[in-house]
């Protein structure tokens, strides 16, 4: 992973984590034309899943933790879709996040923020986004967060 990302990521003293490995019977990550589809990443860390509720046993701060783990596995499987040369990636189109959350809750916008700042923060203006999150009442695993995200290659 040599060129400009990957300088970026240095510099952040961020180092992206190995691909996460499908769950189930699915891909990581589709490409179609100059799109990559990339499924939805849970929220894990070195320590393992980054479980919890948001409104119940976890407050927006570390929800939105959870979410930037996300991005960072976002990225991992953007750089394996890109043949290991993140400098391939075009433009970041699109996350949708998904925020384990009670009834109640209503910040799920400030949640996946941990994703789309880390994001924009790595990619500059490319890494700016469409983007929804939403409440769920349960992700896989017991996990906070899950994104997906679709992201344009050359």
């Amino acid at each position: 992973m040599s060129g400009t990302i990957a300088a970026r990521l240095k510099a952040l003293g961020i180092t992206l984590p190995e691909a996460p490995a499908p769950a189930a019977n699915y891909v990581p990550w589709v490409r179609s034309g100059d799109m990559v589809y990339i499924s939805g990443q849970i929220s894990q860390g070195a320590e393992g899943l980054i479980k919890g509720k948001l409104g119940a046993d976890m407050d927006v701060a570390a929800g939105a933790a959870a979410a930037r783990a996300c991005a960072l596995s976002i990225l991992a499987q953007a750089q394996a879709a890109c043949g290991g040369d993140l400098d391939r990636l075009v433009r970041l189109v699109k996350i949708t996040g998904f925020v384990n959350s009670t009834p109640d809750f209503t910040d799920q916008p400030k949640v996946v923020n941990g994703a789309s700042d880390l994001l924009v923060e790595v990619l500059g203006d490319a890494g700016r986004h469409a983007r929804s999150a939403v409440s769920a009442a349960s992700l896989p695993l017991g996990v906070a967060v899950e994104i997906e995200a679709i992201v344009e290659i050359r």
